[in-house]
């Protein structure tokens, strides 16, 4: 196959793209029930990037990556009775767990909302709704 790419997202605003030569794909036979397919067909793919040793991040990207996911990501696909379809399938989920582990992680709010805050905000909120209630046309 080719280069890996990776879509641009948050963490990697133009993408990533993974050399083929990083990649390491295994081929082995597939386990459960096929037959004679499964016995002599090497069809589950095995797929493994060194994530310490590529080129392909930035270093922040890198220990971002790293920490999340570990020096080595390993994926395995199975359920394709065709090998292409199963190199394909655990090339998309690598680029999915990168794309994941590559987004900053989200900024969660330094102190919690005082009571009187809370307080003053329901009390807005009810005034708010008798406000409107006095809008309404009258009941007869």
């Amino acid at each position: 196959m080719t280069d890996l790419r990776v879509a641009p997202g948050p963490g990697a605003p133009q993408g990533v793209v993974i050399p083929e030569a990083e990649l390491v794909e295994r081929f082995t036979h597939a386990s459960g029930p096929g037959g004679q397919g499964v016995n002599t067909a090497d069809s589950r793919v095995q797929l493994s990037w060194d994530l310490a040793a590529s080129t392909a991040l930035t270093p922040e990207q890198r220990e971002r990556a790293v920490s999340s996911l570990g020096e080595v990501l390993r994926i395995e696909a199975s359920e394709h009775r065709s090998q292409h379809r199963n190199r394909a399938t655990a090339r998309e989920r690598l680029a999915a767990r990168l794309r994941e582990a590559l987004a900053p992680p989200v900024p969660r709010r330094p102190t919690k909302r005082t009571r009187g805050s809370q307080r003053r905000r329901l009390e807005a909120k009810t005034q708010r709704g008798a406000t409107k209630q006095l809008r309404r046309r009258p009941e007869m």
